[in-house]
């Protein structure tokens, strides 16, 4: 059967880029190994890759919420820290929403109330339709994390987003005036959205900017109290390149105002930064996180960095919501193209060595039938290779991982499952990628001191051989 992709596409991604993908796969994620075994020289010893040093994620906001217990089972098998029984991630991003986690002003969602529960979504209820889908309490979550070794990413702690994150609670202790100018009037030279913040700071309660200040250490307090040693890595603030770029970022101001209208600490990235610093061990991966990938994202990064934060990791965002970009990139757009990926990562990428969490990724079938499906399975392959091959990249998180599951205006087919959980032709992709071609299997033999050397992907192995009386005997290596 004809490809659904045009030659343009196959043209972008030619065999001297497939090429250049498989060198750099070879030289950035693979490495060296010698392990002392004493085992008799000459003997056969089986190198068996037992889990990723690179970390392939999803997010798991649909934990329990599929409908059935069958359709949630086969969703929580798609995660395990080790390469057994076929798991696709290693990696989950937990939701941790500032709105629904605290939706109420001191009560946060941590342990499940009976309407988290797997029977009360299983009853016919909507995801799309109930205020806490897409949203489960933490705790259930990480502990099914934990069980399975799974790395942990947790998102957001800090953003400056009205719709998604910031409390109502909080926004209510604004007088009603103020809040009603904020709703009604959008004139730039009038509208309390607009004007200079030291005349909007004269019109505000002077109380309110230390209630934004307490009510968000109160929220980081409270995680760090429960999770700072359990969690793997955070994204302590999201989507604040913008506000940076425009001067909305403001050292020592007692408040900000952010291009979601959310009213926040003044200094608000670099405030999370030193309180994630203060809360969290320092074993714990703290991460920057934006969509705006371009050279202002760079500086903010590279400017915080300088002033001493600790920024361990660089989120990137890459989404494709309209499923039309898909219909381009198939007939040979410079969308998604080796060049451009190439070129747009390393403008926001703030310098080298700094690794890079494509934290967020979209890649939509577009029609959502046999020929979107191939055309997302192609586009899922190519990106996934070129991805995994550059030098800084240490992980990649598919956003939606099911059909019809993803917030308002998001696509409904981004998914790699339909929505009953059954497998599209874009999970055999990365499943063949994750489990096969970029596993290590091989067979080596004993040198005379008794040990081995090999070549693999970074990661966890089982090394086993028989010695002098034929017992089978087994040895853990680390391939790093």
């Amino acid at each position: 059967m004809a490809s659904p992709l045009s030659p343009a596409y196959y043209d972008r991604w030619n065999a001297d880029e497939q090429a250049r993908i498989d060198e750099d796969i070879e030289k950035y994620r693979k490495a060296d190994a010698a392990v002392a075994l004493g085992a008799p020289a000459g003997a056969e010893v089986t190198v068996e890759q037992t889990s990723h040093a690179f970390r392939f994620g999803a997010h798991i906001f649909q934990f329990d919420q599929l409908g059935s217990h069958e359709r949630n089972e086969r969703h929580q098998a798609l995660w395990n820290g080790t390469l057994e029984g076929g798991a696709l991630f290693n990696s989950a991003t937990i939701a941790f929403y500032w709105r629904p986690f605290e939706p109420v002003e001191g009560r946060m969602r941590f342990d499940p109330a009976p309407e988290d529960s797997e029977e009360w979504w299983n009853d016919g209820r909507d995801p799309r339709k109930e205020r806490f889908g897409r949203r489960p309490p933490s705790e259930p979550c990480v502990r099914f994390c934990e069980a399975k070794g799974v790395w942990k990413h947790g998102h957001p702690l800090v953003w400056s987003n009205t719709q998604w994150q910031y409390p109502d609670w909080l926004m209510a202790k604004l007088p009603k005036g103020i809040l009603a100018e904020m709703l009604t009037d959008d004139r730039s030279a009038v509208s309390i959205l607009e004007q200079p913040m030291e005349t909007v700071l004269k019109r505000l309660p002077p109380e309110f900017p230390a209630q934004v200040e307490g009510a968000l250490r109160r929220r980081l307090e409270a995680i760090a109290a429960r999770y700072a040693t359990r969690m793997d890595s955070w994204d302590v603030c999201n989507e604040s390149a913008w506000d940076w770029a425009h001067g909305r970022l403001v050292p020592g101001a007692p408040l900000s105002r952010s291009f979601h209208h959310a009213w926040m600490p003044g200094d608000y990235c670099r405030w999370a930064f030193r309180e994630a610093m203060r809360l969290f061990p320092e074993k714990a991966v703290l991460a920057i996180n934006d969509y705006q990938l371009d050279a202002d994202y760079a500086a903010q990064t590279r400017d915080m960095l300088a002033r001493g934060d600790k920024i361990d990791l660089q989120g990137m965002q890459m989404h494709l919501f309209d499923p039309d970009q898909c219909e381009e990139i198939a007939a040979g757009s410079e969308l998604r193209s080796p060049a451009q990926v190439r070129a747009q990562i390393a403008a926001a990428h703030a310098r080298p060595g700094l690794p890079i969490h494509l934290s967020e990724i979209t890649i939509p079938a577009p029609g959502g039938d046999a020929r979107g499906e191939e055309i997302q399975a192609v586009i899922a392959r190519n990106l996934y290779r070129l991805w995994f091959s550059l030098p800084d990249m240490a992980a990649i998180t598919w956003w939606n991982t099911v059909d019809d599951c993803g917030a308002p205006k998001e696509p409904s087919v981004s998914g790699l499952f339909h929505r009953d959980m059954t497998p599209k032709a874009s999970y055999f992709a990365l499943d063949r990628l994750i489990n096969d071609e970029w596993r290590t299997r091989l067979t080596v033999r004993a040198g005379a001191s008794g040990a081995v050397s090999f070549r693999g992907f970074r990661g966890a192995y089982r090394l086993s051989w028989r010695d002098a009386s034929g017992a089978l005997r087994t040895a853990d290596a680390t391939v790093s």
